[in-house]
């Protein structure tokens, strides 16, 4: 029996104040999972954790059976090049650069080939010559979504991906995600405060009161 992609027991973490505590979440493959919240409940903080960016202060995190947190920097660094996808609301291109050659780095650094079917269905293949400054915030989007996605990624851990996007482009966004999971037997956790994204989901929870509560 094949471990689940992600597996949380009992996080807890606070800043100032007390985020969360005692959480469990685990994400099988071709899963997809939303998280929703008020802004600062700490829903980005809880997909940094299970991301490999912040080690909770309880709980462990065990990622492709593995436990994550008690893993080199090196080995941790090599699952956030190969097998960890990170989508932001705000994109992190490199502005000097072609959209194609953004999409180029990371399937340069993963060893993966660029999938013109992808560019394709984000409707932004036409749009590989322009330098991202050109672009739209919905094109520079979907350029940075073609760069997550081109180094084929085993989880998908995804901050308001749609949040600065219009309707239709926030839904071309979704369907393409669910689509690569599904094809690629791969997981996608979402953070989102929008709920028909949620619900788009195989399952999905409200973060609030330091807990999660199934939807």
């Amino acid at each position: 029996m094949s471990h689940p992609l992600l597996e949380a027991n009992r996080i807890s973490h606070s800043f100032d104040t007390l985020l969360f505590e005692g959480l469990d979440l685990s994400i099988k493959e071709s899963e997809s999972m939303a998280i929703v919240g008020r802004s600062g409940c700490g829903k980005s903080t809880l997909l940094h954790i299970f991301s490999s960016f912040i080690k909770p202060q309880e709980g462990r995190v065990k990622l492709f059976g593995d436990e994550l947190y008690s893993q080199s920097s090196r080995d941790i660094e090599s699952l956030r090049r190969y097998d960890i996808g990170i989508i932001f609301q705000f994109h992190y291109l490199f502005k000097g650069m072609s959209a194609l050659e953004n999409i180029k780095v990371a399937s340069m650094l993963s060893g993966e080939e660029i999938d013109d079917d992808l560019l394709e269905i984000l409707e932004i293949r036409e749009l590989m010559t322009q330098k991202i400054g050109e672009l739209s915030g919905g094109q520079q989007q979907r350029v940075s979504i073609a760069r997550v996605l081109s180094k084929k990624p085993k989880i998908i851990f995804a901050d308001e991906p749609t949040g600065n996007l219009d309707k239709e482009t926030a839904k071309l966004v979704m369907d393409v995600l669910l689509k690569y999971i599904k094809d690629t037997n791969a997981g996608l956790l979402l953070v989102t405060h929008d709920d028909s994204m949620a619900s788009r989901c195989d399952s999905a929870y409200r973060l609030e009161d330091k807990r999660l509560y199934k939807l």
